[in-house]
């Protein structure tokens, strides 16, 4: 039977990469693949532009982009993939799409925590999955993770889908540290203190801690500052909360990457990995903090002004890459305790 999906993915492959190759075929260019909306990165490609004369071709999806490359192998136009949260940036690596990036400045100002030991993907953003407390009915201002489990919880939390790659990752992180068997206790836990079956993204967790639906929501830290600054129907969902950085008990905050990574098949590779270069410089760092409400990977670019109202972010030191490690058994854990049931 003929797969009409596949069928229709395969065209626009090639319409894809029809268009970039007239595109690539001059020199100074680069093409980029993203997952960001291009309306919150072209600011950053244009700039970078100007510093370097490259031009930036993109291309900007919601999902299937490392199944694109792949698709189009040698003949990919890709140089660069954008993509958010270390789910995403693991499966670019675990399907064959990438190649490691041979920079001594992105070793030099990305911390080794925030890169693959392979060189396959480096962080050039961070983002903390934090708690949004009602203002009226929480009074304690800190939280540990571990302490979602607490039964004085019960009925209080609300949150998105266990299997979202936001959530996987902070279970992952869980997993890393405490192992299969107490994660799945964890989860047993924070499963029974959920106000509600997990639904909606973590705007909608703000907004049922506002109607009172809960007392805390999970959530990552940049939601909450668009929804106070850039979104005036969601505001009040923000007025009624306050950001809580959760730490791990004797750790820091969990925290996930915005990374990129360097094709397999890059035609531009050396453009690419300027652009990679200039995406970790310090006029970057602090366009993305300002521009996306993330942490800069740059020591010594000030953090946007919002975010670091939440208090000073202490990152948990776990690498992120053995949270990658752990993606896979934190998914089959939440299936195993029926979290989303």
């Amino acid at each position: 039977m003929i797969n009409l999906r596949v069928l229709a993915a395969s065209a626009a492959v090639l319409s894809l990469t029809s268009s970039f190759v007239s595109k690539a075929a001059a020199n100074g260019e680069v093409n980029v693949y993203t997952y960001r909306e291009t309306k919150l990165i072209q600011p950053l490609f244009d700039a970078f532009s100007k510093d370097t004369g490259i031009k930036v071709n993109v291309v900007s999806a919601s999902s299937g982009l490392e199944q694109r490359m792949k698709a189009e192998g040698a003949n990919s136009p890709a140089d660069v993939l954008l993509t958010v949260d270390i789910g995403r940036i693991d499966e670019a690596v675990q399907v064959g799409v990438t190649q490691p990036i041979k920079s001594e400045v992105v070793d030099k100002v990305v911390p080794a925590q925030y890169r693959d030991p392979d060189g396959h993907w480096a962080g050039i953003s961070m983002r903390a999955r934090v708690i949004y407390a009602s203002k009226d009915r929480v009074k304690q201002d800190k939280i540990t993770y571990e302490e979602l489990a607490d039964p004085k919880w019960k009925g209080k939390i609300c949150i998105r889908s266990g299997q979202h790659i936001y959530n996987n990752a902070l279970f992952a992180a869980y997993t890393a540290k405490y192992g299969e068997a107490k994660a799945e206790e964890w989860l047993r836990g924070v499963k029974a203190n959920l106000a509600q079956k997990p639904s909606g993204g973590d705007r909608e967790a703000a907004r049922d801690v506002a109607a009172g639906k809960c007392d805390i929501g999970i959530g990552n830290t940049y939601y909450w500052a668009l929804m106070i600054n850039n979104d005036p129907e969601k505001k009040p969902w923000a007025e009624a909360t306050r950001v809580i950085l959760p730490t791990f008990e004797g750790g820091g905050t969990h925290v996930n990457l915005s990374g990129v990574l360097l094709a397999k098949h890059a035609p531009n590779k050396a453009e690419g990995i300027k652009l990679i270069e200039w995406l970790v410089s310090e006029r970057a760092q602090q366009m993305y903090a300002d521009q996306n409400y993330e942490y800069p990977v740059r020591d010594g670019v000030a953090i946007n002004s919002t975010i670091a109202g939440y208090g000073k972010l202490g990152p948990d030191p776990l690498p992120i890459a053995r949270i990658a490690a752990n993606r896979k058994a934190a998914a089959s854990l939440v299936d195993k305790v029926g979290f989303d049931n």
